[in-house]
């Protein structure tokens, strides 16, 4: 087989493929924020008194946990027309992505709140802490500290699933690829190139949250 490379068309694409990765960033930046408070929120009702709120909750983690994201996607894109609601291609997939990675937070974040002790709440109580202020600093954040690893992978992953969002042609990496490519027709080097830039991607969220690990979560544990 004779198959001569020529990076030519990657080259002349090199900034809209560079502007990608910012659009790739923020996708994922944006699905992460929403993940984040889903998670949250998840948990906090996951362990309500109310019986109906907590199935709920555990119907959704069960809903999205075991679907493909390119269905929910295509769901929230497709099928949300139809009962009135349109959203343009970034917005869906900042949603889907959220929506996504707030079911996996949602269990990630509870097993973190279950390892608390809960005689570290009842002495929260007992110093004059309002349920908010024990939840937001004797249980969250330690937790946080024991699930941020996990947390973080998972995010990572979200990153990567960000080229899901090019199935509805939302402005992201391997959107933008695509197009190159069906322009020059040269998918080995249009393709082998954004392999490289997704390498590079992941390797800056992860010193990124590195970075937050350092900041936030660095202090001794006895």
């Amino acid at each position: 087989m004779n198959y001569t490379l020529d990076f030519t068309p990657v080259i002349e694409g090199m900034p809209a493929l560079l502007m990608a990765c910012l659009g790739t960033f923020g996708l994922a930046l944006g699905g992460m924020a929403l993940a984040i408070v889903i998670g949250v929120g998840g948990v906090i009702l996951r362990d309500s008194k109310i019986a109906p709120v907590r199935w709920l909750v555990k119907a959704f983690v069960e809903l999205i946990r075991n679907t493909p994201f390119l269905v929910q996607i295509f769901f929230i894109y497709f099928a949300l027309p139809l009962a009135g609601v349109r959203l343009d291609p970034t917005p869906t997939a900042i949603i889907a992505l959220g929506i996504n990675g707030g079911a996996y937070a949602i269990e990630i974040i509870r097993g973190g709140v279950q390892s608390i002790g809960k005689g570290q709440i009842e002495a929260g109580l007992a110093l004059g802490l309002h349920k908010a202020q024990v939840f937001r600093l004797i249980v969250l954040k330690p937790a946080l500290r024991a699930i941020f690893p996990s947390l973080t992978s998972q995010f990572v992953l979200l990153t990567l699933t960000t080229s899901v969002a090019s199935a509805i042609s939302a402005y992201e990496l391997t959107s933008v690829a695509q197009r190159i490519e069906s322009d020059s027709f040269r998918s080995f080097e249009v393709y082998g190139t954004i392999t490289l830039f997704y390498l590079v991607i992941s390797w800056v969220m992860m010193r990124f949250f590195a970075a937050i690990s350092t900041r936030y979560f660095s202090y001794p544990v006895k």
